[in-house]
């Protein structure tokens, strides 16, 4: 469809086109925060574990496991490794000693923004070559906006 300007413009009742952008979008996206993330010297659980972890209050072991879907050795495994690199600390409950928790340090939620901004960067300049209205709508689908998705 073009459009007034003679730019051609993807319809999102195409859902073939939409499953090639995000399919392309993702993979884009995940090759340049691989690279970022080997910079920081981590993987991508560990990432989504320290996102998670900025968000949030401190974390059990049995917490993280559920949230990251693994076992507590696997999930203490990943914390060993960000703890070592001085992205998160542990630290004993104050209600009880034999309580272990886990919370982001600084420097965690500093790597956590850093690597953050450059990914919503890349997504915004994609979102500037994507005509606005099909980004709109799109997302508005995606949270089930119906009332903006008709506009």
């Amino acid at each position: 469809m073009a459009t007034a300007n003679g730019t051609k413009q993807t319809s999102l009742r195409d859902p073939g086109k939409v499953a090639d952008f995000i399919l392309f979008s993702q993979r884009e996206f995940l090759l340049n925060l691989s690279k970022d993330l080997s910079r920081g010297n981590i993987s991508f659980a560990q990432f989504y574990l320290m996102s998670y972890l900025g968000t949030s209050r401190d974390l059990t072991m049995t917490d993280i496991a559920r949230k990251m879907g693994h076992s507590t050795a696997a999930a203490t495994g990943l914390v060993d490794r960000l703890e070592k690199l001085g992205y998160v600390e542990r630290m004993h409950a104050a209600d009880d000693r034999r309580k272990v928790l886990v919370r982001i340090t600084q420097k965690g939620l500093e790597l956590v923004s850093k690597l953050r901004t450059a990914l919503q960067d890349r997504v915004a300049e994609a979102m500037n070559e994507t005509n606005s209205y099909d980004v709109d709508t799109l997302v508005a689908n995606y949270r089930g906006d119906t009332a903006m998705a008709l506009q």
